[in-house]
């Protein structure tokens, strides 16, 4: 049947049918992601030989002080004792195994690029496209992330530390395991329920000219540290200040690295819908994006999941009614607390929009613990959205007959 209309009518028809396409693809990707969080509990990685950790301690200087690799359960584990690991490796002596913590999380960080590469199937993306003969940054995202026009974007937003694309945190990786510090348990299940994924890398904001030649020997360097407290957290890692870095252009802030990937590459998407999760110092790098590119930012963008986050909204968004209302709209943050989870703990300093609880006291276990939560939360809200959608279409439509009629 062919229907003569206005342009009007032209533009919003095949729109409703989209939305009524997009909310039956919302029915299915619920099962999706119940079924694939189970299944991921049972068999969580392909631990094979070509995917196995231990190949990278064993192109390294380290096998003797690292005999670690993942067990089928992704958890880090000796692999003659089966222990956790265990930082005390040379007995009392700081220094020395501060230094073989952090030739270890070198070799995490690599080995979590190989994962996003080989087992999330996603690519690796250097920025700025157009520099060739200087340090770049790189981020990760699936395939059709920028050309699938059919199905939502979710972006992953860190918190600022050591750790690299693909890691929520270097500490949980190597005492709870995979995971729970790494986001590859976010991201296949953002894959299997259909969205796109783009993975940003705000942490990498230098090039240490040290570090790629002497990180293998790093054990028996002689450099000075300022105190015992540095290396209990991950923080200590900020000893890399102390080298010789060079700023990667485009990148050298988390701030800076996220508005560019936002310019360059999320803006250019047509008709997506996207959605960010962001993980402490994360949450004030988006407010920071929301400020700068406010009215594509809330065009774009249909929900965001805060989790522990480091925002603060009467610094940073001032009085703004426009962006005030609209992270009411659209942001539920997800904080520390004894509480079980999704249970509501909103507190005097944290009551902008909805805030509940991790299930979690630990910051660096709260992404993981609130994951299935958060899924919930995006797909209501792209549901409400596709409805919302469907409304307004309804109204145009009709207003459009009205006006033929008259």
């Amino acid at each position: 049947m062919i229907l003569e209309c206005s342009d009007s009518f032209n533009i919003h028809f095949p729109l409703l049918h989209l939305a009524k396409a997009e909310s039956r693809w919302l029915d299915s990707s619920a099962d999706i992601i119940r079924n694939s969080w189970k299944k991921m509990e049972i068999e969580w990685l392909p631990v094979t030989q070509k995917l196995s950790f231990r190949k990278f301690i064993e192109q390294s200087d380290l096998l003797e002080e690292l005999k670690y690799d993942f067990n089928e359960k992704a958890e880090l584990r000796h692999t003659e004792t089966h222990g956790p690991f265990a930082f005390n490796y040379y007995k009392n002596v700081l220094e020395r195994n501060s230094k073989r913590y952090w030739a270890l999380g070198h070799l995490l960080e690599q080995y979590i690029y190989e994962l996003l590469e080989k087992v999330c199937k996603l690519q690796k993306v250097y920025i700025p496209s157009e520099a060739d003969k200087e340090p770049r940054s790189f981020f990760f995202m699936s395939e059709r992330a920028l050309s699938n026009h059919h199905s939502a974007l979710l972006v992953l937003l860190q918190d600022h530390g050591v750790f690299r694309a693909g890691q929520w945190s270097q500490q949980a990786i190597i005492h709870h395991g995979l995971q729970h510090g790494s986001q590859i348990p976010c991201i296949q299940m953002a894959l299997q329920a259909h969205y796109d994924v783009i993975v940003l890398n705000p942490n990498d904001n230098f090039v240490d000219q040290q570090t790629g030649k002497e990180w293998k020997g790093l054990l028996t360097q002689n450099v000075e540290f300022s105190s015992r407290k540095m290396f209990q957290t991950e923080s200590f890692f900020s000893l890399q200040e102390s080298l010789q870095c060079i700023p990667k252009r485009c990148s050298n802030t988390p701030e800076e690295h996220m508005a560019y990937i936002w310019d360059y590459f999320i803006s250019k998407t047509e008709g997506k819908d996207v959605a960010f999760i962001v993980h402490g110092y994360g949450g004030l790098v988006f407010m920071d994006l929301l400020v700068r590119k406010k009215w594509d930012v809330m065009s774009k963008v249909y929900a965001v999941a805060l989790i522990d986050s480091e925002h603060h909204v009467g610094h940073q968004l001032g009085s703004d009614v426009q962006l005030l209302e609209w992270i009411k709209q659209h942001c539920r943050e997800w904080v520390t607390s004894p509480k079980p989870l999704d249970k509501p703990a909103t507190t005097v300093l944290k009551k902008e929009f909805p805030t509940v609880s991790a299930g979690t006291e630990k910051h660096n276990l709260a992404p993981s613990s609130s994951l299935q939560s958060i899924f919930k939360y995006f797909r209501k809200a792209l549901k409400a959205k596709a409805a919302n959608f469907s409304r307004v279409s309804m109204v145009t439509r009709s207003s459009t007959k009205r006006k033929q009629s008259a």
